[in-house]
């Protein structure tokens, strides 16, 4: 078992990262390159950041989030985490994806969460796992 902080980011944190230079960007770099970290993902989290960036031929950007996704070391089911998913939008007032990506991060073990949303909003709820906003 490794001693690394097994973390999940959102979609929010890798574009923060692909696409600025700005303080919340750093911050967001300084994540995905900690080596204390293990990352883990979910199908969910690679369909909001790669289509676009795919399809507008965003190619560094494209090449930034291929590489992150080829790094993560888990990628929970997607059809396992839906009935997860569903009880915690309901319990908790969340967005379907970000239920989804709670439901994913808890599957794979994470035990960090990483995202862009403010401390104010819906996510920071969620008690079953550490919620940080970059």
């Amino acid at each position: 078992m490794s001693d690394k902080v097994r973390t999940f980011v959102d979609s929010g944190v890798l574009i923060t990262a692909a696409r600025g230079l700005d303080p919340k960007a750093l911050n967001a770099l300084s994540i995905l390159d900690d080596p204390d970290r293990e990352f883990v993902s979910s199908f969910f989290v690679r369909l909001e950041v790669i289509p676009k960036a795919s399809y507008f031929k965003h190619d560094r950007e494209l090449s930034f989030y291929t590489s992150f996704f080829d790094a993560v070391t888990n990628w929970p089911d997607p059809k396992s985490i839906l009935d997860e998913a569903f009880t915690t939008a309901c319990k908790l007032g969340l967005s379907a994806l970000d239920s989804l990506h709670v439901a994913a991060a808890l599957s794979a073990g994470a035990t960090e969460f990483i995202t862009t949303e403010l401390s104010t909003k819906p996510l920071h709820r969620v008690r079953a796992i550490k919620v940080t906003t970059v």
